[in-house]
C-alpha cells in the first residue's frame, strides 16, 4: 500500500513549464515503446512542417507548371542547338511532358491539314507512329545491351521530333512542294543529328550501326507524313 501510494504521488507531481515560445515536447507514456516514441516525434516534425522543407510538395500550382515548362523549355533548346555532353547530361532528366506535346501538337496540325473524312485517321496514325515507333526503337537498344531506361529513350525520341514539327507548320502555310521537300529534308537530318549524338553511345560500338538505323527509319517515316499531306 505503500509503495502504491508513492507511485501515485510521483506520477502525479506536476512537470517543470517550458520556456516561453518553446513547444512542450510530449512525454512518452510508461507502456510506450521506443519506436512509438519516434513516430510520436515524426508526427510533431510533420505538424511543425520541418520535414517538408525542400521538397515541393506544399509549394503553388502554378510554381510547379513553371518549373516544368522551363525543363521542357531547356530540352528543347538542347534539340536545337545540340550541345554534346551537356546535351545528354540534360535528355537523361527524361519526363513525358515535353513528348506527349509535340506529338498531339503535331497530330493536330496534320489532322487539320488532310481532308475531314481522313482527319480522324491522320490523328491517330501520327500519335499510334510516335508512341509505338519510339517503343520500337527503345526496345531495339534494350535488346542490343543499351544502358539507358525504357522511358528516358522515349523521351530523347520524342523530344527529337521538335524539328519535324516546326517543318510541318512551315509547310502548313507554303505548300510548294520544293519547298516542302527542302524544309522537311533539313528538318530529318535535324532529328537524326539531335537523337543519334544521344542513342548511338547507349550501345556498345560493335553494335551501333544495329541501334542508329531503326532510329534514323523513324523519323523518316515521320518525315514522309508531312511530305505527303
Amino acid at each position: 500500500i505503500i509503495m502504491h501510494a508513492h507511485r501515485c504521488a510521483f506520477l502525479g507531481r506536476a512537470l517543470p513549464a517550458p520556456p516561453r515560445g518553446q513547444r512542450p515536447a510530449r512525454a512518452a507514456p510508461p507502456n510506450e515503446t521506443g519506436s512509438e516514441a519516434m513516430s510520436v516525434h515524426n508526427n510533431d516534425d510533420l505538424m511543425d512542417g520541418s520535414v517538408l522543407e525542400g521538397t515541393t510538395l506544399d509549394e503553388p500550382v502554378w510554381d510547379t507548371v513553371k518549373r516544368d515548362l522551363l525543363h521542357v523549355a531547356r530540352k528543347l533548346q538542347f534539340v536545337i542547338i545540340p550541345r554534346g555532353r551537356s546535351m545528354k547530361e540534360e535528355l537523361r532528366n527524361w519526363d513525358l511532358w515535353g513528348p506527349l506535346f509535340l506529338c498531339l501538337f503535331l497530330a493536330i496540325l496534320l489532322s487539320f491539314s488532310a481532308p475531314a473524312s481522313q482527319s480522324a485517321l491522320i490523328f491517330s496514325t501520327i500519335f499510334v507512329i510516335i508512341w509505338a515507333g519510339a517503343a520500337v526503337v527503345t526496345l531495339n537498344v534494350k535488346l542490343l545491351g543499351g544502358h539507358a531506361s525504357f522511358f528516358q529513350s522515349i523521351c530523347v525520341l520524342g523530344y527529337c521530333i521538335f524539328p519535324l514539327v516546326l517543318s510541318a507548320m512551315l509547310t502548313a502555310i507554303f505548300k510548294a512542294l520544293t519547298f516542302k521537300a527542302i524544309v522537311i529534308g533539313g528538318a530529318f537530318f535535324w532529328s537524326c543529328k539531335a537523337s543519334l549524338g544521344f542513342m548511338s553511345e547507349l550501345v556498345p560500338a560493335s553494335r551501333r550501326l544495329l541501334a542508329v538505323y531503326p532510329v534514323v527509319l523513324f523519323y523518316m517515316t515521320l518525315s514522309w507524313t508531312i511530305l505527303i499531306q
